[in-house]
């Protein structure tokens, strides 16, 4: 049977082409919204990090009717750290809207998300949207795009895809770059033209494959997947399978129904093959599982997730001032908390340690692990947090491989020179460079440990001017030792309050991260010093009051004004022997060892060991 009365679509781009900005004016179009109804712009982002970050990071459903057609649309994230939101959601869909910024082009996430779709063998339609920019190179992007496809070994049907040049903002569309559109129904058109309908046989044995978990405390997991086969109701009785084909659950029974309309998930008593659906009453469901008629379980093939890169360890709080701000301080609500998070994102992993009050937690990249812990510490969890590490592999001969990233930077000419020079220190490989206008694009291959502290350098460096973005491009041999911090620590001297007089004195020696009235403890770091050693500084130290006024000396002193780090800049800058204590008001970073005369002991012993 073929569905012709529904298309599911996701639509797939790097981080900030205008995905969800287009959804909104798919959604006006399409008839979600009352003409005269206040919406939000970027209505899809209903996280608060994702709006006030202004990314997607978890991937979300909404559907349009066009001309008696129900198109499904998947929002994807667009960051490489996120990719297995995009990799598993594509399961669900028959083709996808690839969005391509007209002034960028093709870009490292482009690159990865359209390689997943190829391998699926998903229809594709080329979107060039943000046509209106003042530097769009529309006569270059279709070649650019081509020249992509080739490398990624399209078929020949893919390489046909369908050209539309879109403007996300005003909502227009049009087969030609040099016809302006006026609305979205060229685009409409495309979609329901070219992308095929839903096939599978209605009346067989249920089959649903679950690509996504959502929580809810009343109704517990709800499972969120595409009806493969058959149909289902409610009250009724399924098998659970795993991919693997063992069964788990011979009698689970469907308690609610839902299927997504516009922005809303109505209740349904049935639904058939090709939909889209949320299900909840299935204890343990988790993503890759088959919902089967009880009958026949026979499980459908999951895609499979590719592996964390990068891990932190994730600890109980122990700093002095543990427990003051935060509402979950100990571990058993951490174990917890991360294990929950393991139920609906498939690329985290989560391993115990000897030490029962820490935790591994391995994920894609810093992005997906800071997001994770800016979330916890939102609830109100406090803990420490490591230096992120990459994670080694070893192949069959014994030789150590390493993660790889794919680099593209978009620079100013007059900054190539520095910035080349910073990548050649952390072992990057130029694979191409051209120009593009008055600007330059590098693409290099790179270690992802060459990548951590980097982001703020290469924004000093391009006069923040210049744009970078990675993607994982796999395992090559080890490349040898990258320095990864070339400045040291001003560690606290004493634990207090900070004094402007303390700080005056302070600030001579680096840069300070902290202002006059922050609580301060031994060990806690207060600044960087342009020095590879650490300096022991008293912040707290107040001037020594004589009844005797010296001309001058008793004038205003001026503080420059601190950096202010955010979370990732916090954890740019960790050294190994340092963790970040985080909690839901403050990030303080610390060293390892608070007592300063135990951390000089340590040092000593080094050195005499070394000799």
């Amino acid at each position: 049977m073929i569905r012709e009365d529904l298309r599911n679509i996701a639509i797939i781009a790097h981080v900030d082409h205008g995905k969800t900005t287009l959804v909104d004016e798919m959604l006006k179009q399409g008839g979600v919204f009352r003409e005269n109804q206040n919406v939000a712009e970027r209505v899809m982002d209903s996280n608060d990090i994702e709006r006030e970050r202004g990314i997607t990071i978890l991937a979300k459903n909404t559907s349009v009717m066009y001309n008696g057609t129900k198109i499904n649309i998947i929002d994807t994230p667009g960051h490489a750290d996120f990719g297995g939101e995009v990799e598993r959601v594509l399961e669900m869909v028959d083709g996808v809207l690839l969005l391509v910024d007209a002034a960028e082009g093709p870009m490292p996430q482009t690159r990865f998300v359209l390689s997943k779709a190829l391998e699926m063998g998903h229809k594709i339609i080329v979107v060039v949207n943000k046509i209106d920019r003042p530097d769009a190179r529309l006569d270059e992007i279709g070649d650019e795009v081509l020249e992509l496809l080739l490398d990624l070994d399209a078929n020949e049907e893919q390489l046909e895809s369908p050209l539309l040049f879109c403007s996300g903002r005003s909502g227009t569309a049009s087969l030609s770059q040099y016809e302006a559109g006026t609305d979205l129904k060229p685009l409409f058109d495309t979609i329901i033209n070219y992308i095929e309908p839903p096939k599978g046989d209605e009346n067989g044995p249920l089959q649903m494959l679950i690509s996504s978990i959502d929580y809810n405390e009343y109704v517990g997991r709800i499972g969120i997947g595409r009806i493969v086969r058959g149909n289902i109701k409610v009250n009724q009785q399924v098998t659970v399978c795993d991919y693997t084909g063992s069964k788990k659950n011979y009698n689970a029974k469907i308690v609610s129904l839902l299927q997504i309309e516009g922005l809303n998930r109505v209740p349904v008593q049935e639904a058939q093959m090709g939909d889209i659906v949320w299900i909840s009453g299935i204890e343990g469901v988790t993503i890759g599982d088959t919902i089967c008629a009880t009958d026949t379980p026979e499980p459908l093939p999951f895609v499979k997730i590719s592996e964390p890169t990068v891990e932190m360890t994730f600890s109980v709080n122990d700093s002095p001032f543990a427990g003051k701000e935060g509402k979950f301080v100990t571990s058993r609500q951490l174990r917890e908390r991360l294990f929950r998070e393991l139920l609906k994102d498939v690329s985290l992993r989560v391993e115990e340690t000897d030490n029962t009050d820490s935790f591994r937690v391995a994920g894609r990249g810093e992005m997906h692990l800071s997001i994770l812990i800016e979330n916890m510490r939102r609830e109100g969890y406090e803990l420490g947090v490591s230096t992120p590490r990459v994670l080694f592999k070893t192949d069959e001969n014994g030789q150590k491989l390493e993660p790889m990233e794919r680099l593209v930077i978009d620079v100013p000419e007059d900054c190539v020179g520095s910035v080349m020079e910073k990548i050649g220190v952390r072992k990057g490989e130029m694979l191409d460079m051209h120009p593009q206008g008055s600007r330059m694009r590098i693409e290099f291959l790179i270690p992802a440990r060459g990548l951590f502290g980097y982001k703020s350098e290469f924004l000093t460096d391009t006069k923040g001017e210049g744009i970078m973005s990675h993607v994982f491009e796999g395992y090559q041999p080890y490349k040898g030792d990258i320095e990864r911090r070339n400045t040291g620590s001003l560690v606290s001297f004493e634990t207090g309050e900070a004094v402007t007089y303390g700080l005056y004195n302070a600030q001579e020696r680096g840069q300070l991260f902290i202002t006059s009235g922050t609580p301060v403890y031994e060990g806690m770091i207060v600044g960087a010093s342009p020095k590879t050693e650490d300096l022991v500084v008293n912040v707290c130290k107040k001037k020594h009051l004589t009844n005797t006024r010296a001309s001058g000396s008793d004038d205003a002193l001026r503080l420059i004004p601190p950096r202010t780090l955010s979370l990732e800049d916090c954890l740019e800058f960790l050294a190994d022997d340092e963790l970040l204590e985080v909690t839901p008001e403050s990030l303080r970073i610390r060293k390892r060892v608070l007592s300063n005369t135990q951390r000089a002991k340590i040092r000593g012993n080094a050195a005499k060991a070394s000799v």
